[in-house]
Parts: structure tokens; sequence; C-alpha cells
């Protein structure tokens, strides 16, 4: 952390740097002492000391944070300066440093009811459920605009349209099987799949070989820009990962979901995320092994059964928050108003 002026987003947000140490986590707690970890956690003493002269500075009514190794040294410099801690938990489970940070926090605002009765009963009074922030844009979307942007027109509108994304870098999981699937896929569906810069090549090789009928519904591309919302409003089905703020778009719009969580996310928090929606009827949770047998089962009877569709979107809306960040800045306030 530098002491000069703090250094400035590109909304014109202030802001400033602290050392942290990231946790690499194991099965085998002996393993968890490796170099890294020991190296890692010797740097959070500094943090907290970079933090409190940062809050000490700043002197702020009251400090957010979202979790992560990067919110501990600011977490424990709140309490060290007397100011309310609001934490705020995006997945189901509360993670790491969250857990550690809870006994001090004068709010956790929580993404979802099924997190409360998971919460230690110490903690549970300064729950409130908010959900999770979805970018106002995303909810404005309209499918006519996606066709014209992405130039979709040889879609065939009477079929449903999929969109396949693994993130902004792709997921080869998803590419893989959604690949291997191709002429399945596109014989029932339009699909709209965002690969990743390094994957455009081999997916484009397999698109080669499809006939002109099914390649004319398949469109491939490195990645979505802001042309997103309205993709969104295309998509009757959505295959992508399912990280905290995929989960709240989703849900927040009602779309039918296959899910294949990230394996190596922290905690297992995708395979959670994705089991909670599956539990009640609002998505299908791939874990573990997909290949094509599974990946046609979940996503088959969606695309051949528009009723179905409806419902597990009726159910995803059930556990949307569009309103969630004004929710959450509710809870701010009431905070730093105590």
């Amino acid at each position: 952390m530098t002491r000069h002026t703090p250094a400035r987003s590109l909304e014109g947000v202030p802001f400033t740097t602290v050392a942290t140490g990231k946790i690499r986590r194991h099965a085998n707690p002996l393993k968890m002492l490796s170099p890294a970890n020991v190296r890692d956690m010797a740097r959070v003493p500094l943090g907290v000391v970079q933090a409190r002269k940062a809050v000490a500075g700043f002197r702020p009514d009251v400090v957010l944070a979202t979790g992560g190794y990067v919110a501990v040294p600011a977490g424990l410099a709140a309490r060290m300066a007397r100011v309310p801690l609001v934490l705020h938990e995006q997945t189901v489970r509360l993670g790491l440093a969250n857990r550690k940070l809870a006994g001090s926090a004068a709010r956790i605002a929580v993404s979802s009811e099924s997190t409360l009765p998971l919460l230690p009963e110490s903690v549970r009074p300064a729950a409130v459920v908010t959900g999770n922030p979805v970018r106002p844009e995303v909810l404005t979307g309209h499918p006519d605009k996606a066709v014209t942007a992405l130039g979709l027109h040889a879609f065939d509108r009477r079929l449903p349209t999929v969109y396949v994304t693994g993130g902004a870098q792709g997921a080869q999981q998803i590419n893989d099987v959604v690949g291997g699937e191709l002429p399945w896929l596109l014989e029932r569906a339009n699909v709209v799949h965002q690969c990743g810069p390094a994957h455009v090549a081999a997916l484009s090789a397999r698109a080669a070989g499809l006939p002109a009928a099914l390649a004319a519904r398949y469109h491939l591309t490195p990645f979505v820009g802001p042309e997103l919302p309205d993709l969104l409003a295309l998509a009757d089905v959505v295959v992508s990962r399912s990280g905290a703020g995929t989960l709240a778009e989703l849900t927040a719009l009602g779309k039918p979901a296959v899910f294949v969580p990230l394996a190596s996310a922290a905690g297992n928090e995708q395979a959670h995320n994705a089991r909670h929606l599956e539990e009640s009827g609002a998505a299908v949770a791939l874990l573990g092994d997909v290949g094509g047998g599974r990946l046609r089962g979940a996503v088959g009877p969606l695309l051949d059964d528009p009723a179905r569709r409806e419902a597990m979107a009726a159910a995803a809306r059930a556990h949307g928050r569009p309103d969630a960040a004004e929710g959450l800045v509710d809870v701010i306030l009431s905070a730093a108003t105590r």
C-alpha cells in the first residue's frame, strides 16, 4: 500500500491496496502448510496494519466486505477501529473469509434464504437476505436486438435458442461436451456459443463439418460484450458455469439453466450454488464428469417441452432478486446510522 494520493478506478472511485495472502486449501491439512501458504499468511499482519491506516485516514461510517482473502485485512481493521462492518456473501454457504469475520459484523447480507440455517446461531440475528446485486442493464434486453447485433437472421425462431457460455475466457469442459453434441443440439435448437478466444479455432473446425442447415443455426463467438442483455432476453435455455453473478442474473431474468459447475472453485461453491437451485426445480446441475449423454439428458427435455421450460423459468424467477442492490444499500445505511 503506498501512502501517496489514492488511485482511482475507471468510474472515478478512489482506492488503495493492502498486502494480503491467499490460503490454498487442501483436503490434507498438512499440505496446507505449504511454503506458498506460509508466505502468504505472513503478509496478512502487514495488510491489517495498512488497512488500519487507510480506515483511520478515510474515517468511514461503515465498511463493506464482500468476501475473499482480500477482504480479511479490511474487515479486521474495521473491528480494530470500531467501525460497523457489513458482510455480503454471494454464495449459498459463507466463504472462509466471511466465516472468520462474521462474529465482528454488524450485519450479514446473504444471497439466499437457504443460507440462514447454515449460519452459526450466534450470528443469525445479524443476517438479512438481500440477494446479489445485478447490473440494471441486464434486465432490459430485447431479443430482436440480439438478432440484429449478432447477425442471427438465419436462426429458426420457431425453435428454442440455447446460449452456451463458460465466462470471458471460455470453459474447456463446456466447450468440449457442447462441441461434441452440436449435430444433436442443432437439430433441436439455435445455439449461440460464447467459447473464449483460445477455443475459437477448434470449435470452428467442428462447425465446418456441419450440414449447411444446421450450421446456419450456430453462432460461435469468442466473447459477448454490450449485447449480453439482449442475448439473455433471446435465450430460452442457458448452459453455463454456476458462479454467484451468473446465478443472480439468470434467476432475476427467470431463465432455465443447465449448470456445469467449476470443480476447482474455492470451497466447491459453484456446485453448492447449482445444487441449491436444482433442489427447487430452478435449474439442472451437472456435477462431476459430464459427457454428451448427460448433456442430452439435461438439455433435451427442456428443448422438447415448452411447459417444462416455463415451469423451470418460474422456479428460477422465484429465487431472483432484481432489487438486490437497493436492499444491500439499505443494509449498509442502517449499519452506518446505528
